[in-house]
């Protein structure tokens, strides 16, 4: 219920009353779950992330083909980003408004780096390439990199808006940084 309002409003716009009233609960039943609205939202963003880890898969299997595994990977992610716009908007415009929030998405992206990381240390192709960078800075680098273009996608901002320049684009930026190649 929560997802659809955000689909109508902004996340800081929302209030309880409004959640209740969508879910159709009581106010003692919503508070013997969660705190606050904040606490909603992060066990939304918990349930999409997990699912975006879930499209990093076919690059994190350690295919044969590292650039096509990118691009199923990040077709797979603007799906999983596109069918939770609203929840994943609302976190990267509010994560720094509320300290839990805050710790939430910092974890939440690390998750994601951490991937990034073991992935790219376990390439020696990779690892070639990078000579001497910092793998953890590049990692992060490329995931938060990913995180502001799949925000500007769910936010319909062109050119991301538009699907295909926002796979190519990304597809584009690993490929070339981690294995120096252009697509």
């Amino acid at each position: 219920m929560t997802a659809g309002l955000l689909e109508e409003r902004r996340f800081d716009d929302l209030s309880v009353a409004q959640v209740l009233e969508a879910a159709g609960v009581s106010r003692g039943s919503f508070y013997f779950y969660f705190d606050s609205k904040y606490d909603v939202l992060a066990e939304l963003v918990r349930r999409a992330v997990a699912e975006g880890l879930e499209a990093a898969g076919p690059w994190l299997a350690r295919p044969a083909d590292k650039v096509a595994a990118l691009r199923d990977g990040t077709i797979a992610g603007a799906r999983r980003w596109r069918a939770n716009a609203p929840v994943l908007r609302a976190i990267v415009e509010n994560w720094q408004s509320d300290p839990r929030l805050t710790d939430l998405w910092l974890t939440q992206m690390q998750s994601f780096t951490d991937a990034t990381v073991a992935q790219i240390s376990a390439d020696a192709e990779a690892m070639a390439y990078l000579a001497g960078q910092d793998v953890a800075a590049v990692a992060s680098g490329l995931t938060w990199l990913g995180e502001r273009l799949y925000y500007l996608a769910a936010c319909g901002i062109p050119p991301f808006g538009e699907q295909d320049a926002l796979i190519e684009t990304l597809v584009h930026m690993w490929a070339s940084t981690l294995y120096g190649k252009s697509i």
